[in-house]
């Protein structure tokens, strides 16, 4: 796990992109302590800051070049499957004209290079893995950039007349020097509806993200964009099977999935808050590892909030040497400004898993598995319900559209709340279809309230892109709901919240929820078999006894702070001057933002503290990179 930049300019001298990529490693020393490393050719400079997991000799480090000089990779990630590639690299078919490779380093990087000698682009439908890498020709003078399937590993880049730039976050690229970048105010919109910019896009115009299963080519002074996987696809795969082998299946690939996982050459662990996916994910740890796992646990005294006593069940069953790190509230507080400090690209929670992360980290931990996932393919969360309720009235579109407005409109006023809001607005459609609920269910805001905050809300394109190529299979509503969510909520704020924070105190996450080929499976699972009677039936069933009673009836709570009193408290003064600041922006109607906070701290029900922290993180974040 590391962080990577690159620049390629046929009009900036060597020396001043050298001078350049410097500056951006320099950013990203949080990522990669291990090692800073460039490499340069005649317009173009490619720079690497390691942390060092697999393989800790100085040979890895990198920029890494082959043996025969040709081909320089810089890379940021694991390539789970490594080993398996790397004896097949080592082979030749008989009477083929591929040559073995004869590595010189046990890393995962020199694979990765040498996969890319052997097969060229395809090479990618090879891997297993969390990476984004750029591999650079120094014969055909042609730069392969490349993100996994799933988009665990960020890859933001800059395309303009005066070069092309590319790294691990944001920052780097905006302050680079290169250029002035401004403040994208047409995605504006889209974060304040989903407290995240989805990709491409991002809140800085110019600078884009490259898609999760995609690849990058850079040749000639042009780009080209291709892309090699996608999660829009519900296959045949378990159609044939009776439910008890579907669970056994499951079972299979995520025992393997977290098998591959546990690959590393320096200490690590797992993140268990006494949820059902991080107890999984602990439990099949400690099934097939020969040393005693070591799990992480963040507590504090507020019951309210804390899983602790879930944490030491699971510890206790699976005899983990288990840390529990006791926190007051005071210290997430004295911790807020780094975590704000931490943000690359404003989105979600993300101080939450900043915390957590660095509490891991000051633990003597390197590396750390996740249970990020499972929710989304297991059908976890409450949309899954919803839009499966939504399914059993269509009947509600026979009723006439007036009719139904004037119904959404007596529910709003009796029910003065989030979830009244978004009925009446869903009533209003011109149709309720899985293609208008979604976004709504998934909205922080309805449409008519982001009116009165800001100016030219059209918040909808790109998620109703998401949705609308949404493949709308029979007896696959949940599945259709899992894509949705893989591509919207999960790539663009959970994983995008992961990476940053992690890897703001250098600790690198895994997620073996997060396999392709479970994601894939779980996906052509129909909806009798996922329906969720109790939340994620399938999952549990497929643990069979793994976990005990206490864990799988538990109610779902979540890593959460107590947030709402500390805006109105402790941290109100700091939302006050960002939210004052926010709302004079050209973009805000002024009054109404500040009227918006007013109604906060008289405890409206329907502003509640996410409604209003993102809004302040907002602020921060443009402030703090000069983007006003």
């Amino acid at each position: 796990m590391c962080g990577l930049n690159g620049i390629i300019s046929a009009v900036i001298e060597t020396e001043k992109c050298e001078s350049i990529v410097r500056a951006m490693n320099k950013r990203l020393a949080h990522r990669g302590p291990d090692h800073d490393g460039i490499w340069k050719d005649d317009k173009i400079c490619l720079g690497h800051r390691r942390l060092s997991i697999i393989d800790l000799s100085p040979e890895s480090n990198q920029p890494f070049i082959s043996n025969d000089k040709r081909y320089v990779i810089i890379y940021n990630g694991e390539l789970y499957n490594y080993k398996d590639l790397k004896l097949e690299l080592q082979r030749t078919a008989q009477g083929s004209a591929e040559q073995p490779y004869f590595f010189k380093t046990g890393s995962d990087t020199e694979v990765i290079l040498a996969a890319y000698i052997r097969w060229g682009n395809s090479c990618l439908t090879h891997f297993n893995g969390m990476f984004a890498f750029a591999i650079y020709d120094t014969t055909t003078k042609k730069t392969f950039i490349a993100r996994d399937r799933i988009g665990v590993k960020p890859l933001y880049y800059y395309y303009g007349d005066d070069a092309f730039m590319f790294s691990s976050e944001v920052r780097p690229i905006i302050h680079s020097g290169i250029r002035s970048f401004e403040l994208n105010k047409d995605v504006l919109a889209e974060y304040f509806m989903y407290q995240t910019v989805l990709a491409p896009n991002t809140l800085v115009k110019g600078i884009k993200m490259l898609m999760p299963g995609h690849y990058l080519e850079f040749e000639n002074g042009k780009a080209t964009i291709t892309q090699y996987y996608s999660t829009n696809k519900i296959s045949n795969a378990s159609d044939h099977l009776s439910y008890k082998q579907i669970c056994e299946k499951v079972n299979e690939l995520i025992t393997h999935s977290v098998q591959l996982r546990m690959v590393a050459d320096v200490p690590f662990g797992a993140f268990l808050s006494g949820g059902i996916d991080s107890s999984a994910v602990v439990g099949l740890m400690s099934k097939v590892s020969s040393e005693q796992v070591q799990t992480f646990n963040v507590s504090f005294d507020e019951s309210e909030f804390s899983e602790s006593k879930f944490a030491r069940i699971i510890a206790k069953k699976f005899n983990t040497k288990h840390h529990e790190i006791k926190l007051t509230p005071g210290d997430f507080l004295k911790q807020l400004p780094e975590a704000l400090d931490a943000i690359d690209h404003p989105s979600g929670d993300g101080p939450n898993t900043y915390i957590v992360s660095k509490a891991t980290k000051n633990a003597g931990i390197k590396m750390a598995l996740s249970g990020i996932g499972g929710d989304e393919l297991f059908a976890g969360y409450d949309v899954f319900k919803r839009m499966t309720d939504l399914q059993k009235k269509a009947w509600i579109n026979a009723i006439p559209r007036f009719a139904r407005t004037g119904v959404g409109h007596l529910i709003k006023k009796r029910k003065k709340s989030v979830s009244g809001n978004k009925i009446a607005e869903l009533l209003s459609e011109p149709k309720i279809s899985f293609s208008s609920a979604y976004p709504l269910n998934r909205s922080v805001y309805t449409l008519k309230e982001l009116q009165q905050l800001i100016k030219h809300p059209e918040p909808f394109t790109q998620i109703k892109k998401v949705v609308d190529q949404t493949p709308q299979k029979k007896h696959h509503l949940l599945s259709a709901v899992s894509i949705c969510e893989i591509n919207t909520y999960l790539e663009n704020v959970l994983l995008r919240d992961a990476d940053q924070m992690s890897m703001a105190v250098a600790l690198e996450v895994r997620e073996p929820l997060l396999d392709y080929k479970l994601i894939e499976f779980a996906l052509s699972v129909n909806d009798e078999h996922k329906f969720p009677h109790t939340p994620k039936k399938l999952f549990i069933d497929s643990l069979g006894d793994l976990l005990p009673k206490e864990i799988v009836q538990r109610p779902k709570m979540g890593f959460t702070l107590p947030w709402q009193s500390w805006l109105k408290n402790d941290l109100r003064s700091f939302c006050e001057k960002n939210i004052s600041e926010l709302s004079e922006y050209s973009f805000c109607h002024k009054n109404e933002i500040q009227n918006y906070w007013a109604r906060f701290l008289n405890d409206d029900r329907i502003v509640t503290w996410s409604r209003v922290w993102h809004l302040v993180v907002l602020n921060y974040w443009i402030k703090e990179n000069k983007l006003n």
